[in-house]
């Protein structure tokens, strides 16, 4: 692996740690981390009352590159992985989701809610 993957690991796996930190800050659960499926990954599985999400967590060096960091192609990998994982996580009545938590140095985490409903 390359000097610059090394530290672009490091760096989304801090960015994943920060986004957990504000989760459960604000009344989530973190259920778990780094999810493998078949179908892709998931970075954390959380729950608050009747409601499981999957989170995707994208970490910039600077805040003006996360407004375009999300696209379409990314949103249906991981839609895939969720509805292969949170049925493991889910239970009956639960609503499943999939939010995402954008990370910057010197910035408070911004999350965008239920960017996608797995099934729909």
């Amino acid at each position: 692996m390359t000097e610059r993957r090394i530290r672009a690991e490091r760096q989304g796996r801090r960015g994943e740690s920060i986004a957990a930190w504000y989760l459960r800050l604000t009344g989530w659960r973190v259920l778990a981390r780094r999810v493998k499926t078949p179908r892709g990954e998931i970075d954390l599985v959380v729950r608050r009352g009747t409601v499981v999400a999957a989170v995707e967590v994208k970490w910039r060096a600077r805040a003006e590159s996360l407004d375009t960091v999300i696209d379409a192609w990314r949103l249906r990998r991981v839609a895939a992985a969720a509805e292969a994982a949170l049925p493991r996580h889910a239970r009956p009545g639960d609503s499943q989701r999939i939010d995402v938590v954008l990370v910057s140095p010197g910035t408070w985490p911004r999350r965008i809610v239920n960017v996608w409903q797995p099934g729909v």
